[in-house]
C-alpha cells in the first residue's frame, strides 16, 4: 500500500513539474526574427491568397493576441486545425518557438 502511494505521488508531483515547466515559456519577441521566415512568405502580404489547398484569404497576424496564435499554432501541431501547410511549419516549432512567434506578431501592427 505504501508503494502505491509513493507512485501516486511520483506521478503527481511528475505532472505537477511538467506544468510548471510549460507555464515557464515566455515568449522572447527579440528571438523570433530567424523563426519567423516561413510566416512572413504568407501572413505579412496584404490581401494574399493561398491556393493550396483551396483558395482561401490569409489572414494578417501583425497584431493579433499571443495566446491566440499560440492555441492556434498548437492546434495545427495537434491537427485540431487542419491545414497541411501550417501543420507541416507548426510541427516544426518548439513549445519555446511558439512562444516567441507569438510574442513578436503580437507586437506588429
Amino acid at each position: 500500500m505504501n508503494r502505491l502511494i509513493a507512485v501516486c505521488l511520483l506521478a503527481g508531483a511528475t505532472q505537477a513539474t511538467q506544468v510548471a515547466v510549460a507555464a515557464d515559456v515566455v515568449g522572447n519577441p527579440a528571438a523570433a526574427p530567424a523563426k519567423i521566415e516561413m510566416c512572413i512568405g504568407c501572413h505579412a502580404i496584404p490581401g494574399y491568397k493561398a491556393t493550396f489547398p483551396e483558395v482561401f484569404q490569409v489572414p494578417k497576424i501583425g497584431g493579433q493576441n499571443a495566446r491566440y496564435i499560440e492555441a492556434a499554432l498548437k492546434a495545427y501541431q495537434k491537427g485540431d486545425r487542419k491545414h497541411p501547410s501550417m501543420k507541416g511549419i507548426a510541427v516544426s516549432l518548439s513549445d519555446q518557438d511558439i512562444a516567441d512567434i507569438a510574442a513578436y506578431y503580437a507586437k506588429q501592427k
